[in-house]
């Protein structure tokens, strides 16, 4: 098999199942944070907003299509709108695990 026909080949392929099965690696890693108590309650918090985030992706781009007959890049206030909540998780991943770094630098008298 060529390049080019390895290259035509992935092209073909559609990606929308493996996005679908990488859901359930990200629930039990997220039961496993919850269940070991490991991570701070924040960053667990904002884990869980990456799947809101998830969610209201794929309803934006539902909308961008049925509403504007183009993809979700392509419309900016829902594109820009499901990206913030994206921002949001990342900040609450973020502030959860500065927090739990500066509580363990504290020294503990």
């Amino acid at each position: 098999m060529t390049v080019t026909a390895l290259l035509l080949h992935l092209a073909s392929f559609d990606p929308a199942p493996l996005f679908a099965l990488s859901l359930f690696p990200y629930l039990a890693f997220l039961w496993w944070g919850w269940k070991s108590g490991r991570f701070p309650r924040l960053a667990l918090i904002g884990f869980g907003v990456t799947l809101l985030f998830v969610a209201v992706t794929i309803a934006a781009a539902l909308v961008a299509e049925a509403q504007y007959g183009r993809q979700l890049a392509d419309v900016d206030a829902l594109h820009g709108g499901a990206e913030s909540l994206l921002t949001v998780s990342n900040l609450l991943v973020l502030l959860g695990f500065s927090g739990m770094a500066t509580r363990q630098e504290e020294p503990s008298e």
